[in-house]
């Protein structure tokens, strides 16, 4: 098996996989009287055919280090976006596609607070909250065809800090 070590989350590194939802940063315009800051427009919602975009919840049990990384997925008919509902970080891992599979995989930790969206397409694995509650607003596409695409390792990964 080999280790994957997981790293700093970063728009830099995250870029050619999604990206990152958090409020760093100033807000784009305050509302409600002053009292709300708006983050705008943070993600691109990516659905191809006739898709729409819908907002689901997912329970998920917690997990611990060392993670075994088993299988990947990706969407091909739409992104797809993950915002914990409690102010916990999760494990993010992801793989540039190498001819229809996942190349070698990368893994990333959300800080409290943070999202993210994975685009069209992307090799990514399961949901892995490591604390809090494991529910999580999930935003992607709803629509017919065939929108998940699997692919299991022969060797697994060892996903670990």
């Amino acid at each position: 098996m080999s280790t994957i070590r997981i790293q700093p989350l970063t728009p830099e590194a995250f870029a050619p996989f999604g990206e990152i939802l958090d409020t760093a940063g100033a807000p784009d315009k305050l509302i409600n009287q002053g009292l709300c800051g708006r983050y705008h427009d943070r993600a691109t919602l990516d659905f191809t055919e006739a898709g729409r975009a819908g907002i689901s919840l997912f329970r998920s049990e917690l997990c611990r280090l060392p993670v075994t990384l088993k299988l990947m997925e990706r969407h091909p008919l739409g992104s797809q976006a993950f915002l914990p509902m409690s102010m916990d970080g999760f494990l993010v891992v992801v793989a540039p596609d190498d001819a229809g599979k996942p190349g070698t995989p990368l893994a990333f930790r959300t800080a409290p607070g943070q999202g993210i969206n994975f685009h069209r397409n992307t090799w990514h694995g399961v949901l892995t909250p490591l604390s809090g509650s494991g529910l999580f607003a999930v935003v992607d596409r709803i629509g017919g065809g065939e929108n998940l695409q699997e692919h299991r390792f022969e060797d697994a990964y060892i996903v670990e800090d």
